[in-house]
């Protein structure tokens, strides 16, 4: 049964430890196994690069696990190839972590500041899902305390939270973290079988996806 945060192989902890000993040799992709392409693509929003989404969630241990393995790949991605992540609201409490996102995200803070919101929730026990407890953390991060509780209640971050919420409907989706490769091609921790190899069918996936927009020779 899906718990709304995947359960990859093993203890959390033995797996980070595999992300650095797997070998990076070329994975054989299989359809059904290590992969999934979905029922009904969707449309990107990336026009002419391919589209990586990351579904994810601050409150997610498992997300908080994946991150390090995750950055120096997504700071590796050719130009042609655009990430983005989109936040999860499976639980109590993962709205006002999205809402975390969001803000953060506005103001050009979101991909700088992701670690340390993840060692706040999951090393330090900071209880950024109340909204005064994050702006006081923002604040001591370097950001104008006023501006981000103005951000925070936003209709721009509302806005994008509706969005997210659709999006993960529309991609049927029961667990974080999750990763879309432009419209129709899902993994996940589960079915890659740990972070390494994610990383490479992810790669895969881009590349298969590359390949597919590529023009038609007549």
């Amino acid at each position: 049964m899906w718990t709304k945060c995947n359960k990859f192989l093993g203890a959390t902890t033995m797996l980070v430890a595999l992300c650095w000993t797997v070998s990076s040799a070329a994975v054989d992709l299989r359809e059904g196994t290590n992969y999934k392409r979905l029922q009904n693509p969707q449309p990107v929003e990336t026009g002419d690069k391919v589209e990586v989404i990351e579904f994810f969630s601050y409150g997610c241990p498992h997300c908080a696990h994946f991150e390090p393995i995750l950055n120096p790949w997504v700071k590796k991605l050719p130009a042609d190839v655009q990430f983005r992540r989109v936040p999860a609201m499976f639980q109590p409490g993962w709205t006002e972590l999205a809402r975390v996102y969001y803000t953060l995200d506005i103001m050009g803070q979101g991909e700088k500041l992701s670690p340390a919101v993840f060692d706040a929730v999951h090393k330090e026990t900071v209880n950024l899902k109340q909204d005064t407890v994050f702006f006081d953390w923002a604040a001591k991060h370097g950001l104008e305390r006023q501006k981000v509780a103005d951000i925070y209640s936003s209709f721009a971050v509302n806005s994008k939270l509706s969005r997210a919420k659709s999006q993960a409907q529309s991609y049927h989706l029961e667990g974080v973290p999750g990763m879309v490769v432009d419209g129709r091609y899902f993994v996940d921790g589960a079915m890659a079988g740990g972070y390494p190899q994610w990383m490479e069918i992810a790669d895969a996936l881009i590349a298969k996806s590359r390949q597919e927009r590529a023009p038609k020779k007549s």
